[in-house]
């Protein structure tokens, strides 16, 4: 399939034998495309767009330990000597100390869990097929690639932690943000209004337009993902070029996300 304008993709990956999740969005925030499918069959399907931002939930490469870096501890008000941290990202502690919990990547590729060696492939991948790292205050690539956290992403909207994503209500508050954003979802509090006493009652729930978690999480990465070639400046990073910057869908981070 090919689009000729410009295109927003968000990729969320999983583990085992469940298929990765994958958004695709226009510069009016319409959706082309919310579908899952194998690595193969992503990769296949990213070969079909000439112009696109491509976002990844998952770190892109192991754990380089520049936490151990005097210099880095220092930027960082750490002590220099210190072995605090060492086991984490520059880019995942920066989001820690902000309250914004997420896994630590590790520096041995092969105890990392499934979801995060999928990453790591579809990071190389790209590469492969000539992607670029987009960096803040450059222009993107017309092959462009970032890291995403959806929760960070989710926390920095909210300005605060959002409720456990595979709930109802986390699923609600997530679509609602991005039903906010201006994204092309369903209002999600239109569920509350169709929900009676009976459906309560028999546990039928009128869910229909509430998307799950994981495609909440791919559109939330490709939301990013349209910030970073739509408007850059609502857009920030952490962490260091050399070992891996997060990208979020905010202007500028706050101390601490409650």
């Amino acid at each position: 399939m090919l689009f000729s304008d410009v295109a927003y993709m968000g990729i969320d990956p999983t583990a085992g034998r469940r298929p990765l999740d994958y958004a695709v969005i226009d510069k009016r925030k319409q959706i082309l495309a919310l579908d899952q499918g194998d690595i193969e069959s992503v990769l296949a399907f990213v070969a079909g767009l000439e112009k696109v931002i491509v976002a990844i939930a998952a770190p892109q490469a192991p754990n380089k330990g520049l936490m151990r870096r005097s210099e880095i501890r220092r930027r960082n008000n750490l002590k220099a000597d210190g072995n605090t941290w060492t086991k984490w990202r520059v880019c995942e502690f920066m989001l820690r100390r902000c309250n914004i919990r997420l896994y630590n990547t590790p520096a041995d590729e092969q105890k990392a869990p499934g979801w995060v060696r999928n990453g790591f492939h579809l990071f190389r991948r790209l590469e492969e097929l000539s992607f670029q790292p987009f960096v803040v205050g450059d222009e993107p690539a017309d092959h462009a690639i970032i890291e995403v956290s959806p929760h960070a992403c989710f926390s920095v909207l909210l300005e605060h932690r959002p409720l456990l994503k595979r709930t109802l209500e986390g699923r609600m508050q997530r679509q609602l943000v991005l039903y906010q954003e201006g994204l092309d979802v369903s209002n999600p509090l239109r569920v509350l209004e169709e929900i009676t006493r009976h459906h309560l009652l028999t546990g039928n729930l009128p869910l229909d337009g509430l998307y799950e978690a994981d495609p909440l999480d791919a559109l939330a990465a490709a939301y990013t993902a349209f910030l970073v070639g739509e408007e850059p400046n609502q857009v920030t990073q952490v962490g260091e070029s050399e070992e891996g910057l997060i990208t979020l869908p905010v202007g500028e981070l706050k101390d601490f996300y409650p």
